[in-house]
This record gives structure tokens, sequence and C-alpha cells, in this order.
């Protein structure tokens, strides 16, 4: 397929072009950006459609236009300095056809590990599936930090502590103030790489390869009263709230789909890694990683493993083992 080499620099982007020229000699290559005449610009983009150009060295004028369905690689040279959603509309301009796409984003070596920039990317590698689009406009809300909520001034806290543990901070203080008995918060990170969190997802990875945990338009239809659920579910901090909200569910909308079954089983696994001091419950290759305190918990001085045979016998496993530490 074709190429897309983004330089966002105008000034040296024929320098750009001259070293790739150097690097890959065999390689068509050809520059484009907003300051070119507009005849020449057009006659440049004609020939990158019609496959006469295999690498256009470009800016981000490429954000919006034609598709270009043979176009499978882009590469963002210095994406450090661009933001989340930029990032995300780039990669979107290729993998418009059956052939499988490509985005490279190159960073100098000082920001591989620190600031913003690197969260930025982060996020990007993340939310790579169908249906992302959500939670890329959520990470980037709790980067670029939303201010404060209820007052004048923009203090960005949020960037730090993120959205949905902002919204619980802020409950908890209400509660506080008004002396009502404080509920444990469920400040658990879970990265469950076998669990799709949403249909789109679902459909994308199959069956073999994931459980669903969601919420399906199948089981409740109205997308109102979904959005109300997810909130519902997110604000239980107490098993026998879960509970109540099960029976609730099931005299409203009937018996729940494995999908449902399944939320609701990660909801009990955050409250049984809260209530055993767990920050993180991650999934890798197998291994049960469970952080507390900034330190891995081992078993045998080594991470538990999953041994379930089947994929959906997993989130129960994961319970269990967190329940018996």
């Amino acid at each position: 397929g074709q190429v897309f080499f983004l330089h966002n620099r105008v000034m040296t982007i024929e320098r750009m072009r001259d070293r790739i020229v150097y690097l890959c000699p065999a390689a068509r290559v050809e520059i484009g950006h907003g300051r070119m005449d507009a005849e020449e610009l057009e006659a440049v983009m004609a020939r990158f459609v019609a496959g006469k150009i295999d690498v256009l060295v470009c800016t981000t004028i490429i954000e919006s236009g034609l598709d270009i369905p043979n176009a499978n690689t882009i590469i963002i040279d210095r994406a450090d300095r661009f933001g989340l959603a930029d990032l995300y509309q780039l990669r979107g301009r290729v993998g418009r056809a059956e052939h499988k796409a490509y985005a490279y984003l190159l960073l100098p070596r000082e920001m591989m590990t620190i600031g913003a920039a690197r969260k930025r990317i982060n996020a990007i590698k993340q939310y790579s599936s169908l249906g992302a689009g959500f939670r890329i406009a959520m990470r980037d809300l709790e980067i670029r930090g939303a201010g404060s909520i209820l007052g004048t001034a923009q203090s960005g806290h949020i960037m730090a502590v993120g959205f949905d543990l902002y919204c619980q901070l802020l409950k908890q203080a209400v509660a506080q103030r008004k002396g009502e008995k404080l509920r444990l918060r469920l400040d658990v990170d879970l990265r469950l790489n076998f669990v799709a969190t949403n249909e789109a997802e679902f459909v994308h990875l199959g069956l073999k390869t994931c459980v669903p945990a969601f919420i399906p338009a199948g089981f409740i239809g109205e997308a109102t009263l979904r959005i109300q659920a997810y909130r519902r579910i997110a604000e239980i901090t107490a098993r026998d709230q879960a509970e109540r909200l099960k029976r609730e569910w099931r005299d409203r909308f009937g018996q729940f789909p494995p999908a449902v079954d399944n939320l609701f089983l990660l909801t009990e696994i955050r409250l049984a890694a809260a209530e055993a001091g767990i920050s993180r419950v991650e999934v890798r290759e197998d291994k049960l990683m469970l952080t507390r305190r900034g330190d891995f918990i081992l078993v045998g001085g080594k991470f538990p493993r999953l041994v379930a045979g089947r994929i959906e016998q997993r989130l129960r496993e994961i319970q269990e083992l967190i329940k018996r530490l």
C-alpha cells in the first residue's frame, strides 16, 4: 500500500522528503502541504490517488478529504506535538479498505516515558478497536482536564485523578459534609485483555477470544436508559447494592444475557479487590498481575496463573483468586 508520512513543518518538509528518498531510493516520494499552489497540490493528490506516488510527505492537510483506499500506512513525525483528537483523526485516514492498516507514531527519546504526550500516545495504543471513539474522548478529557465542575475557577484537578474518580470523590466529599457514612471507594483499575466492554469490540474480537461485559441493546433498548443503567452499576460500592440492582433489573428487563452477568461479575471483582487493598488487576499472557500499594502480589515468588480451560470461566477464577488473598 501507499504511505502518508506526516511532517507538520513546512519549513523543513523538503529536507524530510530528501531524507526519505535517501533511505528509500526506489520509492516515489512527493510533498503535499497547504502553502503550495492550489493547482500544484491538486495535481500531487491526483497522482497519489492514482497510485503514482508511494510516499506522500505531508502536513495535517490530509486530516480530512478524500478516502484513499490503497493508503494503508501513516507515519506521524513528532506525534508528541499533536492532541489526542488529532491523532485519532489522523489514524483514521488509513485502513478504509480491506487492507490491514498501520499507524506509526514517532517520538523523540526524551518524550518516551513522561509527560502528557506519552499519555496521549498510550491512549491511542490502548483504544484501537472499533467503537473506541468515546473512550478516546473521555481519556482526552482526563488528560487535558475539564476544570472546576461546580465553580468558575478552571482548576483542572480532573487531569490528575480521572473523570470517573473525580465524580466519586466529589460525591464522597458531599456525603462527608452531610455527616453520612462513607462507603468503600472502588478505585480499582481493571485491565483484562479478554473482556469486550462494548458490542462493537465484541463483534470485532469474536466469541472465541473474549467474553462480553456490557449492556446489550437487546436487553435495554432505549439508549438513555442504558446510560442510566451504566451509571447505576458504576455507583455500586457494596455487595448489597449489587444484589438490589440485580433484583430490580430482573424485575424490569427480564433474564440477564451473559454480557450483563459478566458486567456484574466485573463489579464484584472490583469490590473484592478494593477490600483487599488492590489498586490494579491485570491479565497478561495468562498471568494475573495484582498491584497493592505500588507492589505486585506474588504467590510462591511468582504471578498466579489462570488455568481455566474456557475463556468464560476466567472472570470467576480471578474473583476466587482475589478472595483467597
